[in-house]
């Protein structure tokens, strides 16, 4: 039972990943970053910790983004038509994915004023 609960939980999650590909633009714009930056992220850290607090914002948007598009998603199943708790939701889940935004800008920023100058 466990292997097989493991099994079906990795192909719900490869299924999560697909219909986010195919579906969301800004899943695959994060991607994108994520396969540019952690990389960049690698050679540019200096120490073990520098290079995972580069990655991890990365993969924080990255999570951010899945979640907000599955709040999206879930809110369009719901009712296609325009409520305020809808609105309030979908705009929540974008906030949150500001902030990721933000918070990439600020780390890798500060990080790379810090390094150079």
């Amino acid at each position: 039972p466990g292997r097989r609960r493991l099994w079906n939980a990795c192909r719900y999650s490869r299924d999560g990943f697909t219909a986010a590909w195919r579906d969301e633009q800004a899943f695959r714009q994060i991607v994108w970053g994520c396969l540019a930056g952690l990389p960049l992220a690698c050679w540019l850290g200096q120490t073990w910790g520098d290079r995972v607090l580069l990655a991890l914002v990365l993969v924080v948007a990255l999570l951010v983004e899945l979640l907000n598009s599955a709040i999206e998603n879930v809110v369009d199943r719901i009712s296609p038509e325009l409520h305020p708790l809808s609105k309030k939701a979908k705009d929540m889940g974008s906030a949150a994915q500001f902030t990721a935004q933000i918070c990439i800008l600020v780390v890798w920023g500060t990080y790379l004023i810090g390094r150079f100058f």
